[in-house]
């Protein structure tokens, strides 16, 4: 079990396909600052909101040089899709192994109508230009979180 990522910590490493045919791995954000968030399955209501809502705001976030990364354990085929049904801008990128969950510690035992299952727990870092954790979500709630992803960005501008 990966330890709870505070402020401060190194980001764990991370080399992904993303939809479209790309890739998107930690060596290459080195220099700028990034937003990986972590949901669990596309073509949900609540991951398709969030995916949206991070769309709309993809201009501030471009502005404040701000890369958005969405990150589940769906294949880039399941991406490819959900980007084209719902005209997503941002990466999604796929951890089919669920490796990356482990090491960024959102792959957590949830509970639902009774039943115990191992999942995705809704969580976004901010990395900064250095290739630290400079904030951490954990358990997102859809409504109103990508603002407050996109004030923090704008509060500490560059770092």
């Amino acid at each position: 079990m990966a330890k709870e990522l505070k402020p401060g910590d190194p980001a764990p490493n991370f080399d992904l396909p993303t939809a479209g045919g790309g890739r998107v791995s930690l060596s290459t954000l080195k220099g700028k600052r990034a937003v990986l968030y972590f949901y669990p399955k596309d073509d949900t209501p609540g991951c398709t909101q969030e995916a949206l809502n991070f769309t709309e705001n993809a201009k501030a976030f471009a502005a404040a040089k701000v890369m958005v990364i969405g990150v589940s354990r769906d294949s880039v085929e399941k991406h490819d899709k959900f980007a084209a049904k719902h005209g997503l801008s941002v990466i999604l990128a796929a951890d089919e192994d669920g490796e990356v969950c482990e090491r960024y510690g959102v792959w957590k035992e949830k509970k639902l109508y009774g039943r115990t299952f191992m999942g995705i727990e809704r969580s976004t870092f901010l990395i900064d230009s250095k290739g630290a954790i400079a904030r951490v979500w954990r358990k997102v709630r859809v409504p109103r979180h990508v603002d407050e992803v996109l004030k923090e960005v704008n509060a500490k501008p560059g770092k």
